[in-house]
């Protein structure tokens, strides 16, 4: 856990500086940004990401349209996400998500652990393909 910690926590303060910088480029300053993460059982591995929507052209989440789009429709409950139903294995390999940020104007700190990555992404969706 201590892994994903320092990971969230480094991501987070990655975040929360895009905002500060932005607001000196003139740019619009996101109110809907989250720091995604994913990992495995007891932490072995850790990735992660920041979304921001709408989305930058150049983007690091490989779908990143959809993600947020995927969020809006769940208005920002990551719980209320529709997904992408199909079926998945059996498999015993588990995989904690997390979302952290905001979300129009509302704090976000979301995890879930999940049986597998197929089922995740089932659950969750183009959120988490990151």
């Amino acid at each position: 856990m201590r892994l994903s910690a320092a990971f969230a926590a480094t991501a987070l303060l990655t975040l929360t500086a895009a905002v500060p910088a932005a607001a000196r480029s003139g740019d619009p300053v996101p109110d809907r940004g989250l720091v995604l993460t994913v990992s495995g059982s007891e932490h072995t591995w850790i990735r992660g990401i920041a979304l921001f929507c709408p989305p930058a052209p150049d983007a690091h989440h490989r779908e990143a349209a959809a993600a947020c789009a995927a969020i809006d429709e769940a208005a920002g409950a990551l719980d209320n996400l529709s997904g992408d139903p199909h079926l998945c294995s059996q498999e015993d390999d588990p995989v904690t998500a997390t979302a952290t940020g905001e979300w129009d104007g509302r704090a976000v700190s979301w995890q879930k652990t999940f049986p597998n990555a197929c089922v995740m992404d089932a659950a969750t969706g183009p959120v988490f393909r990151f």
